[in-house]
């Protein structure tokens, strides 16, 4: 990678850049790159493929309470008859 691509990425994303932010980009750019190429050296033919999809979710326990309407108006702020009184929302 050169300046010369730095420039053209410049012009495909149709961003300015000055000399400074180019030779930065294209440090930037050398050492992501860098980073692939020892990402594609790892060797993997003897790791076996998971594309299965794997739930790391925990299962939902059902724990019996006590949320009977009763109880639930008793601790509610306001109430008016059978409804749950709630600021008016806009």
């Amino acid at each position: 990678m050169n300046i010369k691509d730095v420039e053209n990425l410049a012009e495909l994303a149709r961003i300015e850049l000055t000399e400074e932010e180019k030779k930065e980009i294209l440090s930037d750019m050398e050492s992501i790159l860098g980073y692939v190429k020892q990402i594609e050296e790892v060797k993997v033919e003897d790791v076996e493929a998971n594309n299965e999809p794997y739930n790391v979710w925990r299962e939902d326990v059902l724990e019996p309470r006590d949320f009977s309407p009763q109880l639930i108006k008793e601790q509610f702020p306001d109430s008016q008859d059978d409804f749950l009184k709630v600021k008016k929302i806009l």
